[in-house]
């Protein structure tokens, strides 16, 4: 069965996705020769309809998730981020990195949607979920903060650095207060896994997800405490937050991936 959805009976959610990957593209292709109202202008269409896919995946029936719609869900909650803080700080520029990313993701959804869920299990699966999703989106943050702290911290030390430019310090405090966030949210995410799986199983399962997400889960932890004990920062803060992202990228993405496109299993 070929991996693209049946054009004929997703018609609505092909035109959406089709729709949203080109003003992505637009953006990321014009921006140099935009005005800063014309690049959030289009920034803010294809976050809306970014946003109106993954209602349309939503309401969907069967209900449909998998690595690709959780990759599109984390970078929408990245772009509503950066959105909100460019108005607050309208010095971070990192809106041609972003539409690249919005539009890769909305056509990998598209590829693939995911598997059917016809029946949940438990009538509140949806809430971890939800609290996984936006952990990942968090933390999706935290990782975009820190390159643009390390893309400052080599601009400062070239000598290249502008005074209009976001200041370091306020970029590695808003980086540590996203791991400080996920890092909460994804505490809340593995006690709920953890109360499904004994639920569901009456044991806790170790399966490659929950072991990477614990991993990462570790890995933050340590991160925050070096920060607070330690006062870790620069480099070694910044790639034991790549780790721990990796290791949560793999846990639930990773997973998904090799189940859904290796191996063709829902």
């Amino acid at each position: 069965m070929s991996l693209l959805p049946s054009l004929a009976t997703n018609l609505p959610a092909t035109t959406a996705s089709a729709l949203a990957a080109l003003v992505y593209a637009v953006l990321a292709w014009g921006q140099p020769r935009m005005s800063a109202p014309q690049r959030r202008g289009f920034l803010v269409l294809a976050w809306t309809l970014h946003l109106l896919v993954l209602m349309m995946g939503i309401f969907e029936q069967p209900t449909r998730f998998g690595f690709a719609p959780a990759l599109s869900v984390t970078a929408w909650l990245v772009l509503t981020v950066y959105l909100i803080e460019s108005r607050l700080y309208p010095q971070m520029r990192a809106r041609w990195t972003l539409a690249v990313l919005g539009m890769a993701v909305v056509v990998l959804a598209w590829v693939f949607p995911g598997t059917p869920y016809p029946a949940l299990q438990s009538p509140l699966m949806p809430l971890h979920w939800a609290l996984g999703i936006a952990s990942y989106g968090l933390i999706g943050a935290a990782v975009v903060h820190a390159w643009l702290m390390q893309r400052a911290e080599k601009s400062m030390r070239l000598g290249e650095a502008s005074e209009s430019a976001m200041p370091l310090l306020t970029l590695e405090r808003l980086t540590f207060r996203f791991v400080a966030a996920g890092f909460a949210l994804l505490s809340a995410t593995l006690l709920a896994g953890w109360y499904f799986s004994e639920t569901l199983n009456h044991r806790w399962v170790w399966d490659h997800k929950t072991t990477f997400s614990v991993l990462s889960w570790i890995t933050m932890g340590v991160l925050l405490g070096g920060r607070w004990r330690l006062g870790w920062r620069g480099r070694v803060a910044v790639r034991m937050l790549y780790l721990a992202a990796g290791l949560l990228l793999l846990g639930y993405v990773g997973s998904r991936f090799v189940l859904e496109v290796l191996l063709h299993r829902a």
